[in-house]
């Protein structure tokens, strides 16, 4: 570089460039020199260092974007899952419910047959129990008007028949009514 700008100083000397500015160029060479040294500490202190970490950040911003896809992918990956899950969910638990429905169901006509059969039973021991209540009924019934029928008949041949006689009518009585 330093035999370019040699070569223009030169060129600009032979032209009258130099002279018509007022120009040096022994200046001019201190002056580039100077700017060359400058630019070097600046380049490697500032300008290299800027850049390092210019190129970092745009690692670092490429490396959240791939992420930052990956992430969504994942994310996508899971919602289809997490979709799946709650559709086989939702399956299982309609043959869950249907099951439910269909044991309910056996457990109601399970529960209204022995119903049935209970009620069943309790009428035919009613039955039973008025059958027997009402010969229970007749019994005393019939006891009842044998003592009615005796006594009236007592009162009306007491007036007429013996002791003896009145004994033999009494039983006869008896037994015909114990028949009946």
């Amino acid at each position: 570089m330093l035999p370019l700008l040699i070569a223009s100083v030169e060129v600009a000397q032979e032209a009258g460039f130099v002279e018509k500015f007022g120009l040096e160029w022994k200046y001019v060479v201190v002056q580039v020199i100077s700017f060359l040294i400058l630019f070097g500490v600046l380049y490697q202190f500032l300008i290299k260092p800027t850049t390092a970490t210019m190129e970092e950040r745009n690692r670092k911003i490429a490396e959240g974007l791939k992420h930052a896809e990956e992430t969504q992918a994942r994310l996508a990956a899971a919602q289809q899952e997490s979709a799946a899950l709650i559709k086989a969910a939702q399956v299982e638990a309609s043959k869950v419910i249907e099951e439910a429905r269909k044991t309910a169901k056996e457990f109601a006509d399970k529960q209204q047959a022995e119903a049935v059969t209970r009620a069943a039973d309790l009428q035919a021991k009613a039955q039973q129990a008025i059958e027997l209540e009402h010969k229970k009924m007749l019994e005393q019934a019939r006891g009842e008007i044998a003592r009615l029928v005796v006594k009236t008949t007592e009162q009306v041949l007491a007036k007429k028949l013996s002791d003896a006689d009145r004994a033999a009518y009494n039983d006869a009585a008896t037994k015909e009514l114990s028949v009946l």
